[in-house]
């Protein structure tokens, strides 16, 4: 008899509640998340403290695969900078998020003192990705490429492995959705560069 491994429920991040209580501020948050490296920690608009477990083994896994690509083609066009994962990023509305991958044109990264750029950067990629793993909540992760957008993104891909389909965001247009498509193309954003998705579902 083979033992049924059990099915990915979607869990929803830890939110704590500081305000009006407790203001943490920008400095606060840094070191607090450099006593708590074990969680990905990120911070609303509002001062709401979001903390999450790691991601599993198998997403970091496809993630990796997905910054390797993006690496690749950053070294290759020397533009801009590409981040993983473990970045995180203060937006103009004050909260401070991590996308799974993002990209800055070189000029605007250079352009923010040495010191800002040693903890959360004030500034919002132009490229923003999150990859969904099966416990992710898709009502979450579309919200947060939402917040991108609104605070200055000019692109942003939701790859939803659970349900293989792909939520394109861009400034004042509609979301554009994909169903299993084998490639992504970024566009004049970042031009020439193309995700291959076959090692990515």
């Amino acid at each position: 008899m083979t033992a049924q491994l059990p099915i990915a429920t979607e869990v929803t991040p830890m939110v704590l509640k500081f305000h009006p209580v407790i203001s943490m501020t920008d400095e606060q948050l840094f070191d607090f998340c450099q006593l708590n490296k074990d969680f990905r920690i990120e911070r609303k608009a509002n001062g709401e403290i979001v903390i999450a477990s790691p991601t599993n083994s198998e997403n970091d896994q496809r993630n990796f695969d997905l910054i390797g690509q993006l690496g690749i083609w950053v070294k290759q066009d020397g533009t801009g900078v590409g981040f993983g994962s473990s970045g995180g990023f203060t937006l103009p509305n004050g909260a401070v998020r991590s996308p799974d991958a993002a990209w800055i044109k070189k000029t605007r990264w250079e352009a923010i003192p040495a010191e800002l750029r040693k903890k959360f950067a004030p500034i919002c990629p132009e490229f923003v990705v999150e990859l969904r793993s099966p416990s992710d909540s898709l009502k979450v992760l579309q919200d947060k490429m939402l917040e991108y957008i609104n605070n200055g993104a000019l692109l942003g891909w939701l790859i939803d492995r659970k349900e293989h389909k792909v939520y394109i965001y861009r400034p004042d247009a509609a979301v554009e959705e994909l169903d299993n498509p084998s490639t992504l193309s970024g566009e004049d954003i970042l031009s020439g560069f193309v995700l291959d998705l076959s090692s990515i579902w």
